[in-house]
């Protein structure tokens, strides 16, 4: 299955349709776009991040849109906003194995881990 994400928006209970994702490469400081997306109605992608086939060891960023995401569902926010990109830096050390990265998130706090 390569790589995928989730997003679930804690404060309505949901998943967090529309929110925009970019994928990065990283390289110590450097990050390199490989994509940006919108979640489905699920909160998440049509189709993974990276299939088996095109998935590589090596370390790489999502960042997540929480602000944006949270403003366009009319939620009032302070200015500036406590979260506003989310960045998750991670390593893919076995590029045989599924890497599922979800995120839970509110306004005011997230949460990940390396789901299955």
């Amino acid at each position: 299955m390569g790589l995928s994400t989730h997003v679930l928006d804690t404060m309505n209970g949901c998943p967090a349709a529309g929110m925009e994702v970019a994928l990065y490469s990283t390289d110590g400081d450097n990050a390199t776009l490989i994509k940006r997306l919108v979640l489905n109605h699920d909160g998440r992608t049509d189709a993974p991040l990276f299939d088996n086939a095109s998935l590589r060891t090596g370390t790489y960023r999502l960042r997540f849109d929480v602000a944006g995401y949270f403003k366009a569902r009319g939620v009032q926010l302070p200015e500036p906003n406590f979260l506003n990109q989310v960045s998750l830096d991670f390593g893919i050390a076995h590029a045989d194995q599924h890497y599922h990265v979800p995120l839970l998130v509110s306004p005011w706090s997230y949460s990940t881990y390396r789901g299955s």
